[in-house]
Formats: structure tokens, C-alpha cells, sequence
């Protein structure tokens, strides 16, 4: 833990302590790549005292990937975690999907503020939520399904909260761009210059296509629904993360992409098999307690290609990966499955 010099009348200086962070609060793991590092001691203990209107007592935790996340204890003994990330308009959606799904009795950490904005940044924050750990796949998809269908079930209108387009880029088949990829990835890199096989933009063409005319009304769901986004305590989902993913597209549409990547727990390259994909099609429909008809099992499948071959693409880009590696052999059953063989 990194504690905070004090001032002789109990104020914090916002300075730390020459101490690594000993700490973790499950769902915000310590090892990823921070992009951006500007929640130090002192902006922390302004912002804090600004907008959660108490002074901040101690650092627990530093980690990131697409923002920069931090957890900390107030001196009134509450923890919360504060995150930084790059400016954008769907964050405001987010966190209104956010807070009615936790109104809701939904598991999820609870927003304690709107998206603030400081010097280029959007900067939230929201209760920790310690404890719990991930579900090991082995069981099966139908705890992860169920709880998805709960979430889409529980979410309001797209209409009723302000807009949550553009989509995240690997779930962005729909994005507006005259390109086929968005222009922007998750690093910030345009996948449009990037070389690769022609197998993979070709599908995503398709992929597109396909989507682009299903003329289902949208939905509200997340974008990212991987296991290490989820925690668990005995069997029962404790917290759900990463509200940055929220998306509004049609139903089959979320749930084929989180067909595609329910396992993946935090290594490289994870994603789910064609047989725990359809395992969780299967789980989800009778959670949702409808049959869908096979054009939209064809829907969900392009959606979860859609993901596969954007993480392809940036393997490619980066010089081959295992997320091409995996996907070039089976990327004709793939297809076939979307109905686009």
C-alpha cells in the first residue's frame, strides 16, 4: 500500500511514498500496459476531494491497458477506483447504463460520478469491489450466458441514455467510416493500412454485409464479455467490469460476439472454440427463453467472426500472432457457420 504524506492540519500533500503497490482489488489486475499516467498523488487527491467531496488517504492499486485505472481509500474508509482514459462522448452512455443496471441489483461496481473532464481526459470513478475470482471454463458457458441474458433483460432502451456509438472497434462492425475498419483500433493504429492476408479483410467485407442488413431493433449489452472481466463468489457473479464496453447493437449481434470470447481469462490470444461458442448460443437462448431461428444463429456467428478477424488483423499488422495463427485454418468453417461460405 502507498500512503500519502500529510500536511500538520490532516490535508494530503497528493505526494506517495517510495513504495510499490502491494494491493489488488480482483477485476483491475496489476501488470498491464498503462497507455496514458496521469493520475499521480496530488491530481488524485484534488479530484477526489473535488468531485467525491472527501479527502483521498491512500493508493492501493495502478493498473491499465486502454486507460489508466487506480484504486483508493478515502479517509472516510470507503474504497473507490478512479479512471482516466482518452476523451469520448460514449462514456457519458456507459455510465448511465452503468448506474440503471446497478439501481437494478445487476453485479456491478456502482458509478459515483459523471464522466469529468480534465485536460483531454475523461476521468470517473466508481466503487471498488474486492474479492471473487474468475470461473474456470471447464464448467461450461451457461453461468456466463445466463448472466448476459440477465444484463440485456435488465439494460434500458438505447434510447434512453445518451449515445454509445461509435461501438468499441473490435466489436465496430458497424461503424460509420467509409473503410472497411474503423479508422481508429484499440491502440489508436488504422487497421485499413495495415498489410495482411486478403482472407481477412475479405471475410470482414462479408462480415459487414451480413450485419449491416439485419434490421433488428438494438439492444443495450457489453462489448467485452470475457472472463476476466467477471468475477465469482461461490458460484454466483460478484462484479462485472469494464462499463467502457457497453454497446447498443442487435441482440444477436452482442451475443455472438461474447460467443466468440466468453474464456478468455487474460493470456494471449484466448478465444473461445467453435464448441464452447455453440455452447453458449445454446445456454443463452434457453436463458432467454427463445429459440432463434437459423438466420439469426447465422447473425451471431458473423458477429463472433467479426471479433476474430479484427484481433487477426492486428496480429498481421504487428507480424503474425496467435489470434491469425488460430484463425487461418478454420476461418472456411467460420464462414460457413455465418452463412457466408
Amino acid at each position: 500500500m502507498v500512503r500519502l504524506r500529510g500536511h500538520p492540519d490532516g490535508g494530503m500533500t497528493g505526494r506517495f511514498c517510495e513504495a510499490l503497490p502491494a494491493e489488488v482489488i480482483q477485476g483491475h489486475p496489476i501488470g498491464s500496459a498503462i497507455l496514458i499516467s496521469v493520475l499521480d498523488g496530488a491530481f488524485l487527491a484534488d479530484w477526489c476531494h473535488h468531485y467525491l467531496g472527501v479527502r483521498l488517504e491512500c493508493v492501493l492499486f495502478r493498473s491499465g491497458h486502454l486507460s489508466e485505472v487506480v484504486g483508493v481509500e478515502l479517509v472516510d474508509g470507503r474504497r473507490v477506483v478512479v479512471k482516466a482514459r482518452p476523451s469520448d462522448r460514449r462514456i457519458t452512455g456507459c455510465i448511465a447504463v452503468q448506474a440503471h443496471l446497478a439501481r437494478a441489483g445487476f453485479p456491478c461496481p456502482v458509478p459515483l460520478t459523471t464522466s469529468t473532464q480534465v485536460g483531454g481526459l475523461t476521468v470517473t470513478a466508481e466503487t471498488a469491489v474486492p474479492g471473487g475470482r474468475q470461473l474456470a471454463a471447464e464448467g461450461g458457458a451457461a453461468p456466463f450466458a445466463a448472466l448476459l441474458a440477465r444484463l440485456i433483460r435488465s439494460a434500458s432502451a438505447p434510447a434512453s441514455v445518451p449515445t454509445l456509438a461509435p461501438s468499441p472497434a473490435w466489436t465496430g462492425w458497424d461503424h460509420q467510416g467509409a473503410r472497411l475498419w474503423p479508422d481508429r483500433d484499440d491502440e489508436g493504429r488504422d487497421l485499413n493500412d495495415a498489410l495482411g492476408p486478403v482472407w481477412i479483410d475479405d471475410a470482414a467485407r462479408r462480415v459487414r454485409v451480413r450485419l449491416n442488413a439485419c434490421a433488428a431493433p438494438a439492444r443495450i449489452g457489453h462489448g467485452d464479455w470475457e472472463s476476466q472481466n467477471i468475477r465469482w463468489s461461490r458460484g454466483r457473479p460478484l462484479a462485472v467490469h469494464d462499463w467502457d464496453s457497453v454497446i447498443a447493437q442487435p441482440e444477436t449481434a452482442i451475443v455472438g460476439l461474447a460467443a466468440a470470447v466468453w474464456p478468455a481469462d487474460g493470456a494471449p490470444g484466448e478465444a473461445a472454440t467453435v464448441g464452447q461458442s455453440m455452447d453458449f448460443l445454446a445456454s443463452y437462448q434457453q436463458a432467454a427463453g427463445r429459440q432463434w431461428s437459423e438466420s439469426e444463429i447465422q447473425d451471431t456467428w458473423a458477429a463472433g467472426l467479426w471479433v476474430r478477424l479484427f484481433n487477426a488483423k492486428k496480429d498481421a499488422a504487428d507480424g503474425g500472432g496467435p489470434q491469425l495463427d488460430r484463425l487461418a485454418p478454420q476461418i472456411g468453417g467460420w464462414l460457413g457457420l455465418a452463412g457466408l461460405g
